[in-house]
C-alpha cells in the first residue's frame, strides 16, 4: 500500500482521443503536495505519511502549526492529511509529489467533501416521485407522503427518508479511471464527475478494489528538495 495525494478540484472539461471520441473529465490540481512528517510503527504504532498542500501565510497559523512545519523545513501548508502506508513505502520529509504518481488508466479512489444544498426537501433529497397531480391532492404535490403508523406503532421510526439537510458530507466514489497526466503543469485528469465544488480539496488513492498497475512508480513518484543548495548561502554569510 502507498501513499495517495491531495489535490484541489479545478473544474470539469473534455478529452478528445484519437478516434474522434470525447470523455468528459475532471481536472485535479497538484499544489505542491509535499511530505511534512512521518509516522512509524516503532513510534507511532502505525505507519502512514502526512502530506500538505496549498500555500498557507504563517500568521495565520498556530504556534505549534509553525513549529511543526519549521521542523520539517517546508512552507506552511493550507491542508494537511495523513495515508497509511506499507513500512517500505514510506516517503521522506519534504518530498514533493508529482502527478505521474498515478499512470493512464489506472483506477484510483476519490474522497472529497460534496456541495451543500443546504434544508431541502424529499423530493429533491431523496429522488421521492411525489404525490399525484390530481384525485383529490392539492398543495401539497411535493410532499413526501405518509411518515409513519397510527396507533400502531404510534411513532416515527428512526432513520425514515425525509426533509432535511442535504449535501456538505465526506463521499468516497470507487473505481474511477485515471485519463490523463501532465506533470509541467500537476494536474491529474479523472473520467467522470468527481465529489466537490470547484476550488475544494480531493484524497486521491490507488483503488482499493483494482489492482494497481505493475507501471505505477513505487513508493512514490517524487522530486526531492536540494537542501544543500538552499544551505549554502547561509553559511557563506
Amino acid at each position: 500500500m502507498r501513499t495517495g495525494v491531495i489535490t484541489q478540484k479545478v473544474g470539469m472539461t473534455r478529452l478528445f482521443l484519437e478516434d474522434g471520441r470525447h470523455v468528459p473529465v475532471t481536472v485535479l490540481k497538484l499544489d505542491g503536495c509535499q511530505v511534512v512528517s512521518t509516522m512509524t510503527e516503532e513510534r507511532n504504532g502505525y505507519c502512514a505519511v502526512q502530506l500538505g498542500s496549498g500555500f498557507a501565510r504563517a500568521k495565520r497559523l498556530t504556534q505549534a502549526d509553525r513549529g511543526r512545519f519549521a521542523k520539517a523545513e517546508v512552507e506552511p501548508k493550507k491542508k494537511l492529511a495523513e495515508f497509511r502506508v506499507d513500512s517500505a513505502n514510506l516517503l521522506e520529509v519534504g518530498d514533493v509529489i508529482l502527478a505521474d504518481h498515478f499512470v493512464p488508466g489506472q483506477m484510483v479512489d476519490v474522497t472529497g467533501i460534496t456541495i451543500g444544498r443546504g434544508f431541502t426537501g424529499a423530493m429533491k433529497r431523496w429522488n421521492f416521485r411525489g404525490l399525484e397531480a390530481s384525485h383529490g391532492v392539492s398543495i401539497s404535490h411535493r410532499s413526501l407522503g405518509g411518515t409513519g403508523g397510527r396507533q400502531d406503532p404510534g411513532r416515527t421510526f428512526k432513520n425514515k427518508k425525509m426533509h432535511g439537510h442535504y449535501g456538505d458530507e465526506r463521499v468516497t466514489t470507487q473505481n474511477l479511471e485515471i485519463a490523463k497526466v501532465d506533470v509541467d503543469r500537476g494536474l491529474i485528469m479523472i473520467r467522470g464527475a468527481v465529489p466537490g465544488h470547484k476550488g475544494g480539496w480531493v484524497m486521491v488513492r490507488d483503488a482499493a478494489k483494482r489492482q494497481r498497475p505493475e507501471s505505477a512508480p513505487m513508493p512514490a513518484s517524487v522530486k526531492r528538495p536540494d537542501r544543500n543548495a538552499a544551505a549554502a548561502p547561509q553559511a557563506e554569510a
